[in-house]
């Protein structure tokens, strides 16, 4: 898979679905990666930690947009990522490949405690990410205007926005009733 790929999706997903992002909390070991696409957006504060228990314990609640979170799916550190969240927040993270249907189930029941909508989307090369929101559809809610005066993109653009969301069948099926969009 093409670098560029995997964070232009990880950042713009989430921050062309949500009305007003303004913090942004990025939890990986790389923020670089995601830190560059997120300068294209203007207004937008980022604040990076690592993605560690500790880390998320010192978080100020309900003090950031979005979170983009790497390399975890501790239900412990879900719980303070979801604390940290605004009541419209969302969530992009790793998780499980999606053949793993017991694993993404447990990680996807955790977020169901805290999120309405909790969707897989497609990122390339059969690797998929999750978005966990409060408040926005990512399909539904997509702002145009940003996506479309976004620049330098090599990947992401507003029609591939919503057709990352598109599941096979075998995958809808396995995961009816948790999945929730």
């Amino acid at each position: 898979m093409k670098d560029f790929i995997y964070p232009e999706m990880m950042v713009h997903i989430p921050l062309c679905s949500h009305k007003k992002p303004q913090n942004v909390l990025v939890m990986s070991n790389d923020a670089s990666i995601f830190t560059a696409e997120l300068a294209r957006y203007t207004g937008v504060k980022v604040t990076t930690v690592a993605p560690t228990i500790d880390a998320a314990r010192d978080l100020a609640d309900a003090s950031f947009d979005v979170v983009l979170l790497e390399s975890s799916t501790d239900a412990a550190l879900l719980a303070h990522v979801n604390r940290a969240l605004t009541v419209d927040g969302m969530l992009a993270m790793q998780h499980p490949d999606l053949e793993e249907v017991a694993a993404n189930t447990t990680v996807m029941q955790v977020l169901g405690n805290y999120f309405k909508i909790i969707m897989p989307y497609n990122v390339g090369n059969n690797t998929t990410l999750l978005l966990a929101s409060k408040e926005y559809h990512p399909t539904a809610d997509i702002i145009l205007h940003r996506t479309d005066l976004l620049e330098g993109q090599q990947y992401y653009n507003c029609d591939i926005h919503p057709a990352v969301f598109a599941m096979p069948n075998y995958i809808r099926k396995s995961y009816l009733g948790i999945i929730r969009n």
